[in-house]
């Protein structure tokens, strides 16, 4: 195993490796190799064999990797078989969604509680998952313990929002909202520009719908 440190770049494509291999018949495919996974996930074969060799070693020579040994490495290194306790701020339509996607616990997220402002979601569930008042963030999440907070509130109220958490102990942000947020040093956050995103997957729908017309 690679023991250099692991770039974000790395660490975003292992879940894609992952599904790849969960999803493959382990009957009929009991190994697999870098090339192999290169060329069905249509990625650079130097950068998966980089990839993997970071994360496992139980890669042979002309043989590849065990699927079921792959799987368990990539899992362990992750964390995933450690489920990490979350909140999420904001249960409006985004908000219900992320706390409806069950398949979080498959990637070691489990979000246990939701916050709003709302009286019409506030007392009730979303998902099996209770809803408190904002308010109660702090007090919350001291008591259940909860390292990692998921905000999906508009941007005038992400910064307070992120200010609860932080005061309630949480040490990792999933920051859904376009607000640049100030947080101690002790503190990661990781932004989840849906907007950028679209502006992206636009500019490059664009360029390709040109090149077609050129041709």
């Amino acid at each position: 195993m690679d023991t250099h440190p692991i770039s974000t770049q790395t660490l975003r494509r292992l879940p894609v490796y992952l599904s790849y291999l969960k999803h493959i018949p382990q009957r009929e495919t009991a190994t697999i190799s870098a090339t192999g996974i290169a060329a069905a996930l249509n990625l650079n074969e130097v950068q998966v064999r980089k990839d993997l060799s970071a994360v496992s070693s139980s890669g042979r020579p002309k043989i590849g990797y065990a699927v079921r040994d792959l799987i368990h490495d990539i899992e362990q290194f992750l964390g995933y078989n450690n489920a990490e306790d979350a909140v999420l701020v904001g249960a409006g339509n985004l908000g219900k969604a992320l706390l409806s996607y069950e398949s979080f616990k498959d990637h070691g997220l489990n979000i246990v509680a939701a916050f709003d402002v709302d009286r019409e979601v506030v007392g009730g569930k979303i998902s099996g998952k209770p809803v408190y008042e904002t308010s109660q963030i702090e007090h919350i999440c001291r008591r259940l313990r909860i390292r990692m907070g998921i905000l999906t509130v508009p941007s005038v109220a992400a910064q307070e929002a992120c200010d609860a958490l932080v005061r309630g102990g949480v040490r990792a942000i999933w920051n859904f909202t376009p607000t640049h947020l100030d947080v101690p040093d002790s503190v990661l956050v990781l932004n989840e520009n849906l907007v950028s995103s679209i502006a992206v997957l636009s500019k490059r729908l664009n360029e390709r719908l040109m090149e077609e017309e050129a041709l």
